[in-house]
């Protein structure tokens, strides 16, 4: 280890926790301990069975920080928490709390910002700061749960940033929050978005690890998705579906494509038939559209659509599974970037 440089010890597996914990001269049994701890957001004293000089030792060679939560916003129609929180460098990122009958879903963020540019989202307004690490993502769960005092079963990688983007991070992140004496969050209870990165999604297939790719996708064809969506000038739609099918067969699971219905721009019933088409080309497996009625954004100027049952009723007809998302937070803005956005307006 550099002189000066303390391990961020959030972000490392319980294997290398053993690591520190030897080179301090102490016995490796420790590091499980040490490990269960950190993962429920408690250090130093905090840590009842871990010595006291051994927590004096970790101390000055390692920094455990979690997110502070600079704002709080609780909808009155169904209880879900929005977060901002701050970081330790001052930036700031969103969190979504929400309950449902199968268990609780944090929305996460992966990004200070976003470099993708996509035109209906708030999270790319500031563009792309940094990458967060693994703790910070994890830091996000961990900060939720000591806040709600309830457990959450399932995490959606859907807020600020693109996680492909910020790829050895995110697979990192993966593996920390499913291991067993940590948060032991199920790799099948996550969700991993993307815009549509398709070198990311072929090594992502190679990982072996059993989350949900949900792909946005936005468009039926090259002209709407281009116009909406600038990473579709490096991959276009029929390289991403083909990236989608590969993925589909080496992993056997289904793929999620997000489809944010945009008035005028992508929504029409024409439009729901196109899409259905260019599906049944590409996908050979199961898949399911999640439409996603816009949340406007005042910057942006685009409005959402009026015809999302339509839209979703026509893709049903023709044999695709498509469910409208359930919108929970409508009170306060519950989709990710505005808050940011508003704070370092407020600045």
């Amino acid at each position: 280890m550099m002189e000066n440089i303390k391990y961020d010890i959030l972000s490392l597996t319980q294997g290398e926790v053993e690591k520190i914990v030897l080179e301090l001269g102490e016995p490796k049994f420790r590091a499980k301990q040490i490990f269960g701890w950190i993962n429920k957001g408690m250090w130093g004293a905090e840590m009842k069975n871990v010595p006291a000089l051994l927590q004096k030792k970790l101390e000055d060679v390692c920094e455990f920080r979690l997110p502070k939560v600079k704002r709080r916003l609780v909808s009155q129609l169904d209880g879900t928490v929005k977060y901002l929180f701050e970081l330790i460098d001052g930036e700031y990122i969103e969190s979504v709390f929400m309950r449902y009958e199968h268990g609780n879903t944090l929305c996460i963020s992966s990004q200070v910002g976003c470099r993708m540019g996509c035109k209906f989202c708030a999270s790319t307004l500031l563009g792309r700061v940094r990458d967060l690490t693994p703790s910070e993502m994890l830091g996000q769960i961990i900060a939720a749960e000591k806040d709600t005092g309830e457990r959450i079963s399932n995490v959606v990688m859907m807020g600020i940033g693109e996680p492909l983007d910020n790829y050895d991070n995110t697979i990192k992140f993966l593996r920390l929050v499913s291991a067993d004496e940590g948060l032991n969050i199920g790799l099948r209870h996550i969700s991993v978005s993307t815009c549509g990165l398709v070198d990311k999604i072929d090594r992502l297939a190679e990982e072996g690890l059993p989350i949900t790719l949900s792909v946005s996708l936005h468009a039926y064809d090259n002209e709407v998705r281009s116009g909406i969506m600038p990473v579709n000038n490096k991959y276009p739609i029929e390289q991403l579906l083909n990236a989608c099918d590969r993925y589909f067969k080496r992993t056997g699971r289904r793929i999620s494509f997000e489809y944010t219905l945009i008035g005028g721009k992508n929504d029409t019933v024409e439009g729901a038939c196109r899409l259905a088409s260019i599906l049944k080309k590409y996908i050979h497996g199961t898949c399911h559209v999640n439409l996603i009625p816009l949340n406007e954004v005042e910057e942006t100027r685009l409005e959402t659509s009026r015809n999302v049952n339509n839209f979703k009723n026509k893709l049903v007809s023709l044999g695709i599974n498509a469910t409208v998302r359930r919108r929970l937070g409508s009170d306060i803005n519950a989709s990710c970037g505005q808050l940011r956005r508003q704070e370092k307006r407020d600045e």
